[in-house]
């Protein structure tokens, strides 16, 4: 007999409730993955990493750093728990990048943030990196599930480089 294998999901997003919330984004977030861990899917999610994500999300420890990107200087990944879903959550920490005022997507003034398409390529590309085993040495994904614009680059990047099986 074969044995079963537990599905290892990995959903890719800029927001996730009740951390960061622009739109219904961040509820579909909060949402699928604690339902489908219930079901008994590794369902994980991976989010840039806001003050608010940092400061939200629970136990968080260093997975790995990863060498200057995007005009990141510094970047470390972390893992941690939504608190009331104990989700786990990678963490994008790139604070010359993500650690700023304002809404994921916007300055305070409502003008888009000129580096959005380096914030979200990162985001894009730690995802890809993750999914296929090669940032957490535990831990691999079966399927990325990357979610609207900010996380489309994760598909674009598997593509290119596919690895051990993950599929969008």
């Amino acid at each position: 007999m074969t044995p079963v294998t537990t599905m290892k999901v990995l959903f890719a997003a800029a927001e996730v409730f009740p951390l960061v919330k622009t739109g219904g984004l961040a509820d579909v977030m909060a949402a699928l993955p604690a339902a489908l861990k219930q079901a008994g899917v590794d369902a994980r999610l991976i989010v840039p990493g806001y003050p608010a994500v940092l400061a939200g999300v629970q136990n968080l420890r260093t997975i790995t750093e990863i060498d200057a990107i995007f005009g990141a200087a510094r970047i470390t990944l972390r893992l941690g728990v939504i608190k009331d879903t104990q989700v786990p959550c990678y963490v994008v920490d790139a604070p010359f990048l993500y650690r700023r005022a304002g809404n994921p997507y916007h300055s305070h003034n409502g003008h888009d943030w000129p580096d959005n398409l380096q914030r979200f390529a990162l985001l894009g590309w730690v995802a890809a990196h993750l999914a296929t085993g090669e940032l957490d040495s535990d831990w691999s994904a079966h399927i990325l599930h990357a979610n609207d614009w900010h996380a489309a680059l994760a598909c674009a990047y598997l593509a290119c480089h596919p690895g051990h099986g993950v599929g969008t």
